[in-house]
């Protein structure tokens, strides 16, 4: 599985990119909101501290054409690559942009999903990643973990090459049991992120380690 932050906080990102591994970073217009920048100022920041790494913008358009020339947009106006992802949400324009978009040669990520048959629908109209919600499913007594698995499952049977980017955590179990399920990728908080690395043992482990050396490791370095 891999890992992509869900933020466009720059020294988040700076701190994050410096240690862990990650694939990308992913945006929407909460993100923008909660981290106080322009749409056009926030991806070009970001994109300078990732460098090749993935980008995945929402399209706020509602209708099919405009979130085309939305997308098209975004690409021209940031010189993105093939790390461009334009997170399209699965309405029924959204599916119809899905398709257009991928005819134009343009990544695509589906958004918004909370059922597996939309996952599904999504990948057959060519969506390279699927993003089910887990979190906010849970939130309504749906079961988000088994979305994903559902969801993992169907691309596999089918031999479909749309690969799943789990969404939407509350705590670390979240992101554990959707790895476990086989999703290909997750994009998560920075302070989640942050507590997936962590564990009080691990922390009581180096600490004894270090106690323990004292005197013994006499080679300079």
């Amino acid at each position: 599985m891999i890992y992509l932050a869900d933020t466009a906080d720059l020294e988040a990102i700076k701190e994050l990119y410096a240690y862990f591994p990650l694939e990308g970073i992913t945006t929407n217009p909460t993100i923008l909101k909660n981290c106080g920048n322009k749409l056009s100022v926030a991806v070009d920041q970001v994109k300078n501290k990732i460098g090749n790494g993935m980008i995945h913008i929402q399209m706020i358009s509602e209708k099919a054409e405009d979130m085309v020339r939305e997308a098209k947009t975004y690409k021209t106006y940031f010189d993105l690559k093939d790390n461009f992802y334009a997170k399209i949400p699965v309405t029924t324009e959204g599916y119809r942009a899905i398709r257009v978009l991928k005819d134009a040669g343009i990544n695509v990520t589906a958004t918004a999903i909370f059922t597996q048959q939309q996952a599904l629908v999504a990948a057959r109209a060519g969506a390279d990643y699927v993003a089910p919600y887990v979190s906010r499913l849970d939130n309504i007594s749906s079961h988000g973990i088994e979305v994903v698995r559902d969801i993992v499952k169907n691309m596999n049977d089918y031999k479909l090459p749309t690969k799943v980017l789990a969404a939407s955590f509350k705590t670390v179990d979240q992101i554990y049991r959707i790895s476990m399920s086989g999703s290909h990728s997750a994009t998560i908080s920075p302070e989640l992120l942050h507590q997936l690395l962590k564990h009080p043992m691990t922390d009581i482990s180096v600490k004894q380690f270090t106690e323990d050396g004292q005197g013994l490791y006499d080679l300079k370095f």
